[in-house]
């Protein structure tokens, strides 16, 4: 996201020496000659019963709140706020009640929602990371599909580098910003650019698709195959560029903080991202 989002569980998962990628795209692999066919390394069309589950095989919820961006939701475990819909998605909710009493930074928490990643399940370097989405709407309301260096239990954030493949904030129904995030270019400092859809549309109103292309010192978004960014070491006026590693995979809802500011009362709950599917592949030359 636009600033730190380290939630307590998520530096419990990365902190741990122990956590180890088992499904990384590797720089050869990242390289090869254009002859070769694109490879998917990681997939979730999130098919399966109404009511269940992420397959833990692959994502780990994250639990607790976030005093880094003032948000306003708790992240809840299980199928509280995140569960599949039994037609290949897998629905995210954000919920204004608080039935566990859970507890936030600035007291009882008024709201609930879901955070999930791949640490030590799922990690790429380079490729096509890509999710098909249909993204909620209103004010305070913060969707995003980004990424985090693995090492970041090591180095920290922002030197563990983010990816931010697509984030929305609910003021700009009609806009979505992609950001990379590091040493010297974090938080409201991150590079990135933004992407708006023509006449008027709403990202809320049907399924899109975001992306990064990711290279050894490139990576480039679009939405829908359209290309709107493209980021180098060039772009970071000296500063170090700390993508030519392992990230893992992050999807989350927040309500409120100080990007999205608060929900108010034109803001509508529940709201769902509704998350399709999920792919990584190896890029095709």
């Amino acid at each position: 996201m636009a600033s730190p989002r380290l939630l307590r569980s998520c530096l419990l998962a990365t902190l741990s020496a122990t956590l180890v990628a088992t499904a990384a795209v590797t720089p050869a692999q990242a390289e090869r000659g254009p002859q070769t066919a694109a490879a998917v390394t990681f997939s979730d069309t999130f098919d399966g019963p109404a009511g269940s589950g992420v397959d833990t095989s692959k994502w780990q919820l994250e639990t607790g709140d976030n005093v880094n961006n003032h948000e306003r939701q708790y992240y809840t475990p299980g199928t509280d706020n995140a569960k599949l819909d039994g037609q290949g998605n897998l629905v995210i909710e954000a919920r204004r009640e608080n039935p566990g009493n859970y507890q936030c930074w600035y007291g009882t928490c008024e709201y609930t929602s879901a955070r999930l990643n791949t640490s030590g399940k799922f990690t790429a370097t380079y490729g096509h990371v890509e999710a098909r989405m249909k993204i909620p709407r209103g004010q305070g309301i913060w969707p995003a599909f980004w990424m985090l260096g693995q090492d970041i239990g090591e180095v920290g954030w922002p030197n563990s580098g983010e990816i931010d493949v697509m984030e929305n904030v609910g003021f700009e129904p009609s806009t979505v910003h992609g950001t990379i995030h590091g040493p010297g270019y974090s938080g409201s400092g991150g590079i990135g650019a933004a992407y708006t859809l023509p006449n008027g549309e709403a990202f809320a109103d049907a399924f899109h698709t975001f992306a990064v292309d990711w290279a050894p010192d490139r990576i480039t978004w679009s939405v829908d195959g359209n290309v709107y960014q493209t980021r180098t070491p060039a772009d970071l006026g000296g500063k170090d560029w700390v993508f030519d590693k392992p990230f893992f995979l992050i999807l989350n809802l927040a309500v409120g903080g100080y990007w999205p500011g608060d929900p108010d009362g034109s803001t509508s709950f529940p709201q769902q991202l509704v998350v399709d599917e999920v792919k990584v592949t190896t890029s095709d030359g």
